[in-house]
């Protein structure tokens, strides 16, 4: 990962309080993973930003690196890594996820 790629990506995360690296976009998910992260953050009516892979080989790539995480989705809450669809729909299920979406939209 170049320090440009890191760069644009600690912009990203940063400057979201819900970031979502998935492959397409909240409108159209080009992924039935990317889809349930999707459905999830729609069913607690809460603002994120989507980043599409598919239109950045360089992002695409190097978040795996950035997060030491395999594979697309991936989740970042208050700039920290949460993980992918199997996390998301385990810590929504749980009741977990909307604590930490209200603790990130309130800081």
């Amino acid at each position: 990962m170049t320090p440009e790629v890191k760069q644009r990506i600690d912009e990203l995360v940063q400057s979201n309080k819900i970031m979502v690296f998935m492959k397409g976009n909240r409108l159209m998910p080009q992924c039935g993973f990317s889809n349930n992260v999707v459905q999830i953050l729609n069913m607690l009516a809460v603002p994120y930003e989507t980043f599409d892979v598919l239109e950045d080989y360089e992002i695409r790539q190097s978040i795996k690196d950035y997060s030491s995480w395999p594979t697309i989705p991936q989740v970042y809450i208050n700039g920290e890594f949460i993980g992918g669809s199997d996390i998301m729909i385990e810590l929504y299920q749980k009741g977990e996820l909307q604590q930490m979406v209200e603790v990130a939209l309130a800081s």
